[in-house]
C-alpha cells in the first residue's frame, strides 16, 4: 500500500459521486476525494505528486471474474493458434514453434478451433508427431475441454489412453493436460505467471479471480501463483479452489470451493450437459456433478463460511445446480444461503425457470461476454451446436440483470484473451438484440461486479473510502450508451446526469490504458507517458 497522497486532475473522473468530477485525491492506498477542477487547487501544496490528466478518463480498474492465470501467461509465452486460418497453418505453426524451443521437456500450445478452418477437422496424431519430430505435445482446444496430442506424451502418461485421432475429452483429458502441465519447471511457471499479471495491468485491470483446481492446474501452481501476487505491486489476485474438499481449499488459501467445479464440460467439445441432444450429436454432453452432489457441497461451504461454485453451462447442468442449492437453502436456511453469494460460472443456457433460480437463491452469474462474440449468432458455433433457435437464448443478460442477479464479468483467459473493454462492448452489442445490457451495465458488471462476487459492496468504484484501484485512458468522446434501439442509443447531454463512458460501437478503436494503480500503488505506466 503507498502512503504518499497522489492529486489526479484536468480530466474526467467516473464517479457515481459526482458525474461531472475532474479531480481526485488518493491518499494511503484509498480515495480520498473525488471532485471538481476549482477545487482541487485546495489540494495541490499538501500531496506528494500531482498528475495532469491532459482529459484523459479515469475509472475504476477492471476486475476479470474468472482467469487461468498460468494458461494465460504461457498462452502469452508459448504457441496460440487462436489466429490460425486453417489447419495447414496450425501444423506450421507447430513447426516453427518446436524448432524454436529445442529445451522444452513437453511443448504446450492452446487456441485451435477445427469448427473456424475449412474441412472442419482437428489435427491428427501422426501429422502432429511428424510437425514436433515425435516430441510430447499437448495442444488444447479454444475452450480447454478438449486437446489433441502427441504419441510421446501419450507414451509419457501411459495407462490404456484412448490412441484414436479424436481429441481426447474428460478422464483422458485430464491425464494428459495434468502430465503436460506436471513437466512445465518452476522457473517456467513462473514466468507465465508474471507475463499474465503484467499483461492484465496493461490492461487497465486491476484484479483477477483465479479459477485453479486439481484438473485444472495444480496445487503448486495455485499457492506459488497467490504468493508470487502477494509480494508483487500488481494485480490483486483472489484465489478459486475447485475441489469438494472444503478443508483443502481453505488450506491453500483460497477464498471458495468453487470456480471451475465441474457440473458438466463445453458446447464446443459437446460435453456441456443439456435437456434435449445436440443438433449435430446423437447425446445429451456430460454430467460430472447431480443434484445431491450439489447440494451436499453447498451446505459444507456454507458451514464453513466459504463460497461454493460450479461450473455450469448446458441447461441441464444448470438446472442441477439450482436444484442443488435449493436443497441446500431447505437445510441450511435460504437467508444463509443468499448471505454466502455462491457463485455459477459460465451460466450460458438459461431459462426462465433459472434466471428466477438465480435470483431467489442469490447466486452471482460468472459470466463471459466474449463467448457470445466469439461463437453466438446464426452461423456461429452455437447455432451449430444446439440450432439457431436454442442458440438464441444463450447468455441472456438483460433478463438476469431484470431478475435483480448480480453480474460479474470476466474471460476465462486463454479461452477468450484479457480484454475488459472489449467484453463491455461484447454485451452491449450482444448478437441476440433482446439479451444487450448497456454500457454502463456491462461497465459495472466488469468493475464492481466482481468485488461484489467476493462479498465486498465497498469497492470498485471512485467513491471516497474505496480501495484506490483504478485506471487512466485515452479515448474519444464520452456518451451514455443504452441498449435499446426504440430509445436513443447514445446521448452526450451532460444534463443527464449520467458520467459518461467511452462509445463502444462496433467498429470503433477502444479506450488505450495509460497507467493502472492497484492500492494507490502504480503497476503500470504505458510508456511514453
Amino acid at each position: 500500500m503507498s502512503d504518499r497522497t497522489l492529486l489526479l486532475r484536468n480530466g474526467d473522473v467516473h464517479s457515481p459521486a459526482d458525474p461531472f468530477a475532474t479531480a481526485m485525491v488518493v491518499e494511503a492506498g484509498h480515495i480520498a476525494w473525488v471532485g471538481s477542477e476549482g477545487a482541487a487547487d485546495a489540494f495541490a501544496d499538501g500531496v506528494g505528486e500531482v498528475i495532469d490528466l491532459d482529459g484523459a478518463l479515469v475509472t475504476p480498474a477492471f476486475t476479470d471474474a474468472h482467469v487461468h492465470t498460468t494458461a494465460t501467461g504461457l498462452a502469452l509465452t508459448g504457441l496460440d493458434l487462436s489466429a490460425a486460418p486453417s489447419l495447414a497453418a496450425a501444423l506450421a505453426l507447430v513447426r516453427e514453434f518446436a524448432a524454436a524451443r529445442p529445451g522444452d521437456r513437453v511443448l504446450l500450445g492452446h487456441g485451435w478451433d477445427a469448427a473456424r478452418w475449412p474441412g472442419g477437422r482437428p489435427p491428427t496424431r501422426a501429422e502432429l508427431d511428424e510437425a514436433t519430430g515425435g516430441r510430447p505435445l499437448y495442444l488444447s482446444r479454444i475452450d480447454v475441454h478438449s486437446a489433441v496430442v502427441t504419441t510421446a506424451l501419450l507414451d509419457m502418461v501411459g495407462g490404456d489412453l484412448p490412441r484414436t485421432d479424436a481429441p481426447l475429452t474428460r478422464d483422458a483429458h485430464h491425464a494428459v493436460r495434468g502430465a503436460a502441465f506436471a513437466a512445465v519447471t518452476p522457473a517456467q511457471r513462473e514466468e507465465a505467471q508474471r507475463a499474465a499479471l503484467a499483461h492484465a495491468a496493461s490492461l487497465g485491470i486491476g484484479s483477477v479471480h483465479e479459477c485453479g483446481g486439481p484438473q485444472i492446474s495444480s496445487e503448486d501452481d495455485f499457492t506459488g501463483l497467490l504468493e508470487l501476487a502477494a509480494g508483487l505491486p500488481g494485480p490483486r489476485v483472489l484465489g478459486y479452489w475447485a475441489e469438494r474438499d472444503v478443508d483443502k481449499a481453505r488450506e491453500l488459501g483460497a477464498i471458495g470451493a468453487a470456480g471451475d467445479l465441474f457440473a458438466d464440460g463445453a458446447l464446443g467439445s459437446h460435453t456441456a450437459c443439456l435437456h434435449e441432444p445436440y443438433a449435430d450429436a446423437d447425446h445429451t454432453g456430460t454430467a460430472y456433478l447431480d443434484t445431491d452432489a450439489v447440494a451436499a457441497h453447498v451446505i459444507a461451504c456454507t458451514e464453513a463460511g466459504l463460497q461454493a461454485g460450479f461450473h455450469a453451462i448446458g441447461d441441464a447442468a444448470v438446472s442441477f445446480v439450482v436444484d442443488g442449492v435449493r436443497a441446500a437453502a431447505e437445510k441450511v436456511g435460504l437467508a444463509r444461503i443468499r448471505a454466502a453469494r455462491h457463485r455459477v460460472e459460465h451460466a450460458e443456457m438459461l431459462s426462465p425457470q433459472t434466471v428466477a433460480g438465480f435470483a431467489e437463491l442469490g447466486l452471482i452469474a460468472s459470466v463471459q461476454p466474449a463467448f457470445d462474440a466469439l461463437w453466438g449468432g446464426e452461423d456461429g458455433m452455437y447455432a451449430r451446436r444446439l440450432g439457431a433457435g436454442r442458440a438464441r437464448t444463450l447468455n441472456p443478460y438483460a433478463a438476469l440483470l431484470r431478475s435483480g442477479v448480480p453480474l460479474a464479468f470476466g474471460s476465462d483467459s486463454p479461452v477468450t484473451p484479457l480484454d475488459p473493454w472489449g467484453t463491455v462492448r461484447a454485451a452491449a452489442f450482444h448478437h441476440t438484440p433482446e439479451h444487450r445490457v448497456s454500457v454502463r451495465a456491462a461497465f459495472t458488471a466488469h468493475t464492481r461486479g466482481g468485488w461484489r462476487a467476493i462479498g465486498r459492496d465497498d469497492a470498485g468504484v471512485l467513491v471516497p473510502g474505496a480501495p484506490a484501484d483504478f485506471a487512466v485512458w485515452r479515448t474519444g468522446e464520452l456518451v451514455v450508451q443504452a441498449p435499446d434501439d426504440r430509445v436513443a442509443r447514445w446521448s452526450t447531454d451532460p444534463r443527464s446526469g449520467t458520467p459518461g463512458l467511452p462509445d463502444l460501437t462496433p467498429g470503433g478503436e477502444l479506450p488505450r490504458c495509460l497507467r493502472t494503480v492497484v492500492a494507490g500503488r502504480t503497476v503500470f505506466v504505458r510508456p511514453g507517458e
